[in-house]
């Protein structure tokens, strides 16, 4: 700003300066302001010039970091001078000094749009700037049409242009609903055509920030783009102010290649060959030279090149050239530049047929785990993690192995758990692998988790040929004076398991194993004591009879562990002091470990689990916050129809396989109908989050159910039938036209409600209702079903027969044979879901009243859905994930047709019913929508889905879905399970009540058709 003729302003800057210290400072400030505050409120006419000065000292001592909450109004009326000088000091300090939410900023909006619809093309780049720099909705409503209208005019100055493009990409971005972009292709497409490189710079920014929303307006940009990137590559017309260190453009370059990356990919052959001339030409021409600057401009176009070629999955020989080059990258003195080749080199192992050429250059990776920086040291190791396999495995863990002795402790951890995890996947033979963990443990013992020592055991358990040679191994490193304490563990367990293996060999009789292991008792801490006392144990179920020597030195350590303050230590000597006095006794009990169950690693789960992208992981992390309270049940329930007790219920945990007879078909009476509002009654009109919650409680879903019992199908006929026998079994009662009792309401409908909600009504007769309530924790579930007697007699015979299909196991608690008058029965059913399926699982029910046998197959509601979490997914992380999951059997196509019309917001609420979150945003056309969820079994574990659905307008009754998972069983049974409810929807209000029945004749009263009738008594 020039302050010459503006003295005032020069002496308060110097004054500034030369204070001595902030108080100074302050009070200077504090002067000024003041003075500044009286000459606004009391000089009724102050000219444009002092106006100004005024203004500019504000902004001054706004800069310097202080408060200025006055003078707004005298600094957004220099926007309005005829003047230059005070017009630029306005918009300046407006643009400072006031957000976009300021009141004072809609007075201003008539003002700047008069001065970019004027003539003066300094006003202009004035009132553009204020625009962009403040970007509120109401500026974007009132002037985005002006700034577009700007940017096409073919008769102002190109820095009019670029400042009006680079205005509104800050419109859009700060708001793009009120930014209206329809039909902007062609538009996009024409200013493409520009030669002037500033105003290009400005529109391709601009592009990239429409085709990131929806591409597929935007399909006419890609030869253009093409084109530019043609021009730039071969030198064509670029000025020589463009051209920074002899490369041309390298700005426009990259946002080109990087709009191209929207693009799914390319068919036109013209263009995509046109394309990859100009990639070779980039991957070709760029080498790593002296010039820090353009080797900065250079590597960032190579970069954006080699990314481009990844994403359209070009030709073999095109990849081995980006690898090759990376190659090079990887050996350079410059760290950024080994950092960019390694993480990049990491990238291109996602791509097909280029891990063997990345092999080529292991021996500079691995010299990368020896660099100064960790940085790089990281992306070394991810690298060689991503690259190893059976062919190199042996190579690469050694290498690893030997880091580990001079890695720094930030990396230790990260290194133990994989190299733990490459020696098990890739391990040629199991002898070497107990070498490599063992040595792992011995040299970073501190940083090995406990599950890496669990797996060796398991291992050695599993394997007979391998359990002399880990004891061998074992006996070996407690040698060493000095072992870690998971050294310990993990030598004690073997030799105590499989030490007798070793009886003869030199120094390993039992007492002298004893001796070895005893000598490290002194150095552990309490948890290890334990494992060793268990040793001894065992040990001495394998010594001599004779040995009484031996005997007495264990029963000594057992006596003096008798009197230890922990409990565990305590409970393991006395125990076994006892047990070891009656000889054979001890023998049994400490008989050698059975083999472990086969069961995936831990370990690599663990590495999986680490590979699932930043949503799902954050989507995991906030469904464990959800399941950490315990489930609460009610065990001291009271008949309804009694007064209620004076003291609060008593509240106990109930783990899932509980055998309290609560949950073992408890029975309790339902209310009387008195014309009154019983205590339930009372109970459902308070507010409360469950129908059936007040009696049941949460369902206690706390980690892997036990094993299941025995499956009840065996020996009960039909249990055979296929499932779509089943299906059309499960909609009426099987004995319909023999039966004379007849379902109140309908069947199928009541099925639909609770495919959608946990609880309700699942069945209803004049004698019976059958309702359930449920509760899914990821591939877990527990349903309750609950049995009412609505009549004054017994019902007798009773079966419930649970008839599952393959994908389920089910474990139903034993059914009473008689259900009381007026009871209700409640039987726990205990369900895992193996692996994706829509087959559902079938109640097969009966029971006699009086004279009438009633037998009904039910569907129960153990549907896809009910395994599936709602998960919110951001465009940064879904594009990414779309993109990967490229064509069949992995992302599947259909065109649905026979679809009930129906409203957009109400495919949204069906698709939120089903468990599928619909993410607004991630498709810009507004007959989209794109839904994402995370489904859960024990074959795909935590596995997320995506799912795009394209509506047509013109035609509600068909549209194209299109489902992406990483399990193929999973995207067909996702596909189906979608397309069968879009095409079979239910005719009542989703979620909403059933209809009621009319009343049977032969009931003595009408059954509430309200899913909490089944405890609300009868009216």
């Amino acid at each position: 700003m020039a302050l010459s003729g503006m003295r005032g302003l020069s002496v308060f800057i110097s004054d500034i300066r030369n204070c001595q210290n902030k108080e100074q400072e302050r009070l200077r400030i504090d002067k000024e302001l003041g003075n500044i505050r009286t000459k606004f409120k009391n000089d009724k006419v102050i000219s444009p010039y002092e106006k100004k000065k005024y203004v500019w000292k504000m902004l001054y001592i706004y800069m310097l970091g202080y408060d200025v909450d006055f003078g707004h109004m005298e600094a957004v009326s220099l926007i309005s001078a005829p003047k230059y000088p005070e017009k630029q000091v306005g918009y300046i300090v407006t643009s400072s000094l006031l957000n976009e939410n300021h009141d004072f900023l809609r007075l201003a909006i008539n003002t700047v749009r008069n001065d970019i619809i004027g003539r003066n093309e300094t006003f202009q780049c004035l009132a553009l700037t204020l625009v962009g720099n403040i970007g509120g909705r109401e500026f974007a409503e009132s002037l985005a049409p002006d700034v577009q209208k700007l940017l096409m005019s073919s008769s102002c100055r190109p820095l009019v242009r670029k400042k009006a493009a680079l205005c509104l990409l800050r419109l859009y971005r700060k708001n793009p609903d009120v930014v209206n972009v329809d039909g902007w292709s062609d538009r996009m497409a024409q200013l493409l055509d520009e030669r002037d490189l500033g105003v290009l710079t400005a529109v391709m920014s601009l592009l990239v920030a429409l085709v990131s929303n929806n591409y597929d307006a935007y399909w006419s940009c890609v030869p253009k783009c093409v084109k530019i990137l043609e021009r730039l590559a071969r030198n064509q017309d670029v000025p020589q102010e463009y051209t920074y260190y002899g490369i041309p453009s390298p700005w426009v370059q990259v946002k080109a290649m990087r709009a191209l990356q929207y693009f799914p990919t390319i068919e036109d052959p013209n263009t995509r060959r046109s394309l990859f001339e100009v990639l070779q030409r980039i991957l070709m021409g760029t080498d790593v030279v002296k010039n820090v600057n353009k080797n900065n401009a250079s590597h960032a176009v190579l970069f954006e090149a080699l990314a481009l070629v990844m994403h359209l999955d070009a030709e073999k020989e095109m990849m081995s050239q980006c690898v090759a080059l990376l190659g090079k990258f990887i050996a350079v003195r410059e760290p950024n530049i080994r950092y960019l080749g390694l993480e990049n080199m990491t990238r291109m192992l996602m791509v097909t047929d280029v891990q063997d050429i990345i092999k080529r250059h292991q021996a500079q990776i691995i010299t990368s785990l020896k660099d100064p920086d960790i940085s790089i040291r990281r992306r070394a190791l991810d690298l060689l993690y991503g690259m190893c396999d059976v062919s190199n495995a042996k190579d690469i863990v050694e290498e690893l192995l030997q880091y580990l002795s001079t890695a720094e402790f930030a990396m230790r951890e990260e290194l133990a758990l994989k190299a733990a995890i490459l020696a098990e996947k890739f391990a040629p033979d199991l002898s070497w692998y107990v070498d490599v963990i063992l040595q792992l443990i011995d040299k970073a013992g501190d940083f090995v988790s406990d599950d890496i020592w669990f797996r060796v055991v398991q291992f050695v358990t599993n394997n007979e040929d391998l359990q002399s040679y880990a004891a061998v191994k074992a006996r070996e490193y407690l040698d060493k004076p000095a072992i870690h304490e998971t050294m310990v563990k993990v030598s004690a367990y073997i030799l105590g398991e499989f030490g007798h293996l070793l009886a003869r060999r030199p120094g390993c009789s039992p007492k002298e194993l004893f001796s070895l292991i005893h000598e490290k008792l002194p150095t552990v801490s309490t948890s290890t004591i334990p494992i060793l006392l268990s040793t001894y144990a065992k040990i001495l179920t394998h010594a001599q009879p004779q040995d009484s020597e031996l005997q007495n030195l264990i029963w000594a350590v057992f006596r003096k562990y008798e009197s230890c303050i922990d409990a565990e230590i305590q409970q393991r000597a006395v125990e076994y002091l006892t047990l070891s006095k009656k000889g054979a006794s001890l023998v049994d009990i400490m008989a050698e470990m059975p083999k472990f169950p086969e069961r995936q690693s831990a370990l690599i789960k663990k590495a999986e689990d680490a590979d699932i992208d930043a949503a799902e992981q954050s989507a995991i992390k906030l469904r464990a916050q959800q399941q950490t309270s315990n489930a609460l049940v009610v065990t001291d329930q009271q008949p309804v129809n009694e007064t209620p007790p004076a003291v609060p219920l008593t509240l106990v945990k109930v783990p899932i396989m509980s055998t309290d007879t609560d949950h073992q078909g408890t029975q309790s009476a339902l209310p009387q109908s008195n014309g009154t509002l019983s205590e339930v009654d009372a109970q459902q009109a308070a507010p409360s989050p469950d129908l059936l919650g007040d009696l049941l409680g949460p369902l206690a879903i706390e980690g892997p159910p036990g094993a299941s019992a025995q499956s009840e199908l065996e020996g009960v006929p039909g249990a055979e039938a296929s499932s779509t026998e089943v299906d059309a079994l499960a909609l009426t009662p099987v004995d319909e036209q023999m039966n004379t009792v007849q379902p109140i309401g309908s069947i199928a409908e009541r099925y639909l409600n609770l495919c959608l909600k946990d609880s309700g009504v699942l069945y209803e007769d004049p004698y019976i209702q059958i309702g359930t309530k449920a509760d899914w924790r990821a591939h877990q579930g527990r349903m309750v079903l609950f049995l009412g007697n609505k009549n004054t007699a017994p019902l007798d015979s009773v079966q419930a027969v649970i008839l599952p299909p393959a994908h389920l196991k089910m474990d139903i608690s034993l059914v009473p044979e008689t259900i009381p008058p007026r009871a209700q029965v409640q039987c726990p059913l205990e369900i895992v879901n193996l692996r994706p399926s829509r087959d559902v699982a079938v109640l097969d029910f009966s029971y006699k009243f009086a004279t009438s046998m009633v037998n009904v197959k039910l569907r129960l509601p153990a549907v896809l859905n009910k395994f599936m979490q709602p998960i919110s997914v951001s465009a940064e992380e879904f594009f990414p994930q779309w993109r990967s999951l490229s064509g069949p059997p992995l992302k599947l196509q259909e065109v649905v047709r026979g679809v009930r019309p129906m409203p957009l917001m109400e495919m949204v609420n069906l698709f939120n019913s089903y468990h599928l979150m619909v993410c607004s945003g991630l498709d810009p056309n507004p007959n989209n929508l794109v839904a994402s969820a995370t489904y859960y079994s024990e074959h795909t574990r935590a596995m997320l889905c995506l799912i795009r659905i394209e509506t047509d307008p013109a035609d509600r009754t068909q549209l194209r879905m299109t489902v992406a998972t990483g399990d193929p069983t999973l995207t067909f049974e996702l596909k189906e399970y979608v397309k069968e409810q879009l095409i079979a929807i239910p005719a009542t209000p989703l979620g909403g009540p059933t209809a009621p029945a009319p009343p049977q004749p032969t009931s003595p009263v009408a059954a509430l058709t309200d899913p909490g009738a089944i405890l609300a008594g009868l009216l």
